[in-house]
């Protein structure tokens, strides 16, 4: 069998390694800053990319072309660029493909860092961006200008877990000449392939699922190979690069990423059928459940719910950290992704620093709440949650 016909467990355990002289069974790691060549010739070839190999590790390092590889392969990618944190990748993705003069279209709902590049940074380049609701696919094409050269998204969204119809925002970014890129850090390739589904480009925060233990900073841009060389020309140059290490550690996450998430979302969904029932908990977003506005689509779209839950408290921003100052037992921390539940208030932690009308915009209210659900047992989630909520008065 060659990778190709490998199932998505075998491609998180085996996928992208290369065996050096010594015939190691684990990925060796490559510390090292550059590379020595045979001779003057060879230098200049590999320099030029004449020749395969590595030059430096700021953009060529054996390791983190291993992680590359086998994450390429989970999301059904021609090729991979790795980079330092899913901010830079964000970033790499949209200073190599966009200029000065051009429009993203984007989404009201959107991780509250990424709000801050394409409004305080992205702006200072001459690159403009529309924000719209995420699932209203109308809405993405009316906002369509003359410029308009990049549709970017999660789904689910961070933190209200709202989807949008991949497949439907593809077919309209194709009609108008626009790159769709997906931010895939919810679900990660074990649950949802936004490639499969029309996306042109994949991103990643690995420092969430895909490392699983909150260890290591990394992120990703995953595609077809021409557009992913063009994030790696400007890696190459500005360098938010991966090191070694980190991708060493990340290629380890990667192994258990399908037992986690499938162990984690069943945790989750039922985490957030305890809190529909809840007399002190207003309202539950979680794709998995019937009464999400797009659990249809998440049932087409996921292969499950995912294992992040938000929900809103009865009353505001003192009983939301009610809720959070009596947890004895979850993380109380804006990080995802880890076997350890994490608890975070959005509004003045992960979204705190946009305006509030636009918090506003994106739903995030006073007494929301998102916990990303590890893997305890959820019986002792519920009894660390049900402290504090059961002092929000009735």
């Amino acid at each position: 069998m060659t990778a190709a016909a490998w199932q998505l467990p075998t491609l998180a355990v085996r996928a992208g390694q290369e065996r050096s002289q010594f015939g190691e069974h684990g990925e060796a790691l490559y510390l090292t800053s550059s590379f020595v060549f045979e001779n003057a010739a060879q230098a200049a070839r590999r320099f030029s990319g004449e020749e395969a190999g590595n030059v430096y590790s700021r953009f060529s390092n054996p390791t983190v072309s291993a992680f590359e590889q086998r994450l390429a392969a989970l999301e059904g990618a021609e090729a991979c660029v790795a980079t330092a944190s899913g901010m830079s990748a964000i970033m790499a993705l949209v200073l190599a493909h966009l200029k000065q003069g051009d429009h993203i279209v984007t989404a009201n709902s959107l991780f509250g860092a990424t709000v801050q590049l394409f409004n305080n940074i992205l702006s200072r380049c001459g690159i403009t961006v529309s924000y719209v609701p995420l699932n209203d696919p109308a809405a993405w094409e009316a906002a369509i200008t003359p410029q308009t050269r990049l549709f970017f998204l999660e789904t689910p969204s961070n933190p209200l877990t709202e989807l949008a119809d991949i497949a439907a925002l593809s077919a309209i970014a194709k009609a108008h000449d626009i790159l769709l890129a997906v931010d895939n850090c919810f679900c990660t390739p074990i649950l949802q392939r936004p490639l499969a589904l029309g996306a042109d480009l994949v991103v990643h925060s690995a420092t969430k699922y895909i490392d699983g233990q909150g260890r290591v900073l990394g992120g990703a841009v995953c595609g077809p190979k021409h557009l992913t060389d063009e994030v790696f020309k400007y890696l190459r140059t500005a360098g938010p690069t991966l090191s070694a290490f980190n991708a060493w550690v990340l290629l380890k996450g990667l192994e258990t990423l399908q037992l986690r998430m499938h162990a984690q979302s069943a945790a989750a969904l039922e985490l957030a059928q305890w809190l529909q029932a809840h007399p002190k908990v207003a309202r539950v977003h979680y794709p998995g459940l019937p009464s999400h506005p797009q659990h249809a689509l998440a049932q087409r779209q996921q292969a499950s719910g995912g294992a992040v839950v938000s929900f809103e408290v009865r009353g505001a921003r003192e009983e939301a950290w009610t809720v959070v100052d009596q947890c004895r037992l979850l993380s109380i921390t804006a990080n995802l992704g880890d076997t350890k539940t994490t608890i975070t208030h959005p509004a003045s932690t992960t979204h705190g620093r946009i305006s509030a009308e636009a918090r506003a915009a994106a739903g995030i209210s006073e007494g929301l709440l998102r916990v990303a659900v590890g893997l305890e047992a959820v019986a002792d989630l519920q009894a660390d949650l049900d402290r504090g909520l059961a002092l929000i008065p009735a």
